[in-house]
């Protein structure tokens, strides 16, 4: 019989991280990594090049928010620890301004808790932050450029052993019939087939002009407004919208006047840029979200076949991306589905 492989369903930013974890827990075993699209792709329905991408701590007392956290810190200090300077992913400054800071902000042991892992981390005083800020924080923290760094991934997993296939899937058990595959690790996204998922709409613009911190601003309206400089000359993410359920692939004009307009407002652009921004282009893409957050488990099937399900990250899959494929190496490596890394 052929050699056994796992399959990893999935080459966003969660699949691909996923898959190369897999491959550093088991240099020997054999993975396919199966895919609708894949880096230098852009369709509107892969997410992880058109995001953002930083990191900004959430607060919640919820499983799910608790979860999120602990995967967020750990993805944090891995990136630390391995960002190589080609990968796309710089250290700068985070600075967060709300005009109406949920409770947990005012709470300073909730603040400690969510916030004292980051470096360099200080509330900001009244007179820091700009006229209608009720609370502020600064941090260090990273930004990504989303394209690079995926590209970055794909071509470690490759360069390791792994095999790539380009193929839509429409059912989950038709990944068992690429060869001996007893394991199937889905990072679908979407999920494929599960009705509690479902899609965010975003949209955001690219401009040229650079910034030199990554800042988010929640408006009393309930609006968020951010940028996000992408490093090595990748230009700044401007946005942004969160859209629930909507399925419409095009830009709205109006859309980007008022992301441009705020932005000019409140973010530090250099004078030069005189409120004009050099506009590269509006992005659109669909966040794969889910209702409870992620779903992390696995799925035993017939024949001692299993799904390991990791899908559903909506917004957060860069800050989320290495905490989930351990997780999901733990729930291999728990159900024997993957060989334990020998130590030496």
């Amino acid at each position: 019989m052929s050699k056994e492989t796992i399959v990893v369903i999935g080459a966003g930013v969660i699949g691909l991280t996923t898959a190369l974890h897999i491959q550093h827990q088991d240099p020997a075993q054999s993975i396919l990594l199966v895919a609708r699209d894949f880096p230098s792709d852009t369709s509107v329905n892969y997410a992880s090049p058109w995001a953002g991408a930083h990191y900004r701590p959430v607060p919640g007392s919820s499983p799910q928010a608790l979860r999120e956290s602990n995967q967020a810190q750990r993805t944090y200090e891995y990136l630390k620890r391995t960002a190589e300077p080609g990968a796309g992913i710089e250290f700068i400054q985070g600075i967060e301004h709300l005009e109406a800071p949920p409770a947990e902000c005012l709470d300073p042991q909730s603040v400690r808790d969510l916030y004292s892992h980051l470096d360099g981390f200080r509330v900001l005083s009244g007179e820091e932050v700009p006229e209608g800020v009720k609370w502020g924080v600064q941090y260090g923290t990273y930004v990504v450029n989303s394209p690079v760094y995926c590209a970055h991934l794909l071509r470690k997993f490759v360069l390791k052993g792994g095999e790539t296939r380009r193929y839509t899937l429409a059912d989950l058990n038709e990944a068992f019939s690429f060869g001996n595959v007893k394991t199937v690790v889905n990072c679908s996204g979407i999920g494929i087939g599960d009705p509690k998922a479902f899609i965010i709409r975003g949209q955001t613009c690219l401009v040229r002009n650079p910034v030199s911190q990554t800042i988010t601003r929640q408006n009393k309206d309930g609006s968020w407004s951010f940028c996000i400089p992408r490093p090595l000359d990748g230009g700044t993410i401007i946005g942004g919208t969160k859209e629930p359920h909507n399925w419409d692939p095009n830009p709205s004009l109006e859309t980007r006047e008022r992301l441009l307009a705020n932005a000019s407002k409140w973010f530090p652009f250099s004078a030069e840029s005189g409120g004009k921004f050099d506009v590269i282009r509006d992005i659109v893409g669909r966040r794969p979200a889910r209702e409870g957050g992620m779903r992390i488990e696995a799925e035993k099937l017939a024949s001692d076949r299993y799904i390991v399900h990791g899908y559903g990250a909506g917004g957060r899959g860069f800050e989320l991306s290495r905490g989930v494929a351990e997780d999901i190496t733990a729930l291999m490596l728990g159900n024997n589905l993957l060989r334990a890394k020998a130590s030496l």
